[in-house]
């Protein structure tokens, strides 16, 4: 089982963070993890430097305050995850602020709530750079209703994978997905979607003059392909318990999220891939098409060759 050791969670000191929270406390109890709460906020103006340990105090308690409203909850005492709280003060942007703190204390998750967006669905800015520049698993968390044990975990993964790097990622996923759903129902979708662009062309020109029973059987070798990979991957990745194989056609940006909203998904986890092996790439615009439609809690991971941007700046502790 996949576990996680020294979680970050990044607060923004903003609204009722309460859900954010109780998935961060609960994923830290299941993992036996450390749970660090970190607050990047502006400088005071300046005169009003004096009352800077009284506003870090007053911070501090809503902090406090929310975090033992989410253990409440969860019915989760002090002892089981102790949390500890810092507070910065700074001009630097939250997400970089986050993805410094990563770099400097060896956070191997960061989990964020999702900042509220028109319609529920996709991420700001702020979270899109975590997204793209923060070399640890990113998890952004949305308000899930259900109870524990009926909350619903998928994973994405892609069996047509260039490299050993985005190869190792699909099982790094597949192992994550096993580990989450094992935390909730126990049940994993296992999402793969196969893009056959080339159907539609051939069909929709007939002057290729390619026959149907060729189309069909090219479709068809090209569908066991990807299923054998899809299942050495699965083999590969040594997961077990109960899983569902979810074979979606069509473009990845539109087929997932719809299956996420029509089978009510709660949790997704998922890579973000552009070019394996290249230091501080972007995020894969497959991917970020995908993350801009997606109205659940996301578990994004990268490949291990990924460097971030920011390792090749000053770090201060």
């Amino acid at each position: 089982m996949h576990r996680f050791q020294n979680i970050l969670y990044a607060c923004t000191g903003r609204g009722d963070e309460t859900q954010g929270l109780q998935q961060a406390l609960s994923l830290a109890r299941h993992h036996r993890a450390a749970l660090r709460v970190f607050l990047i906020h502006s400088p005071l103006p300046k005169g009003l430097e004096a009352y800077r340990e009284s506003f870090h105090a007053f911070i501090s308690r809503q902090i406090d305050a929310a975090v033992q409203g989410a253990r409440a909850t969860l019915n989760l005492g002090e002892a089981e995850v102790p949390v500890t709280v810092d507070l910065e003060s700074s001009d630097t942007p939250p997400a970089i602020g986050v993805v410094r703190q990563v770099l400097v204390r060896g956070h191997d998750l960061v989990i964020k709530e999702a900042e509220p967006q028109e319609g529920g669905r996709g991420f700001n800015s702020t979270d899109m750079t975590l997204l793209r520049k923060c070399p640890c698993p990113v998890w952004l968390a949305r308000p899930i209703r259900r109870a524990q044990n009926e909350i619903r975990v998928a994973v994405a993964v892609s069996p047509e994978s260039r490299d050993e790097n985005e190869s190792y990622l699909s099982i790094k996923l597949l192992r994550i997905g096993r580990s989450l759903a094992d935390t909730f129902s126990g049940e994993l979708d296992v999402i793969s979607c196969s893009d056959h662009s080339f159907e539609e062309f051939l069909r929709r020109n007939t002057r290729v003059e390619i026959p149907e029973e060729s189309i069909l059987s090219a479709a068809l070798k090209l569908q066991s392909r990807h299923d054998a990979e899809l299942r050495r991957l699965i083999e590969d990745s040594g997961i077990d318990g109960p899983y569902r194989i979810r074979y979606l056609k069509g473009h990845p940006e539109t087929v997932i999220p719809n299956f996420v909203e029509t089978h009510a998904v709660d949790i997704l986890v998922m890579g973000t891939v552009a070019r394996s092996g290249i230091v501080g790439f972007l995020i894969g615009n497959t991917a970020e098409n995908v993350m801009g439609r997606l109205g659940c809690t996301l578990l994004a991971l990268k490949p291990d060759a990924y460097v971030s941007p920011l390792a090749e700046l000053p770090l201060k502790p």
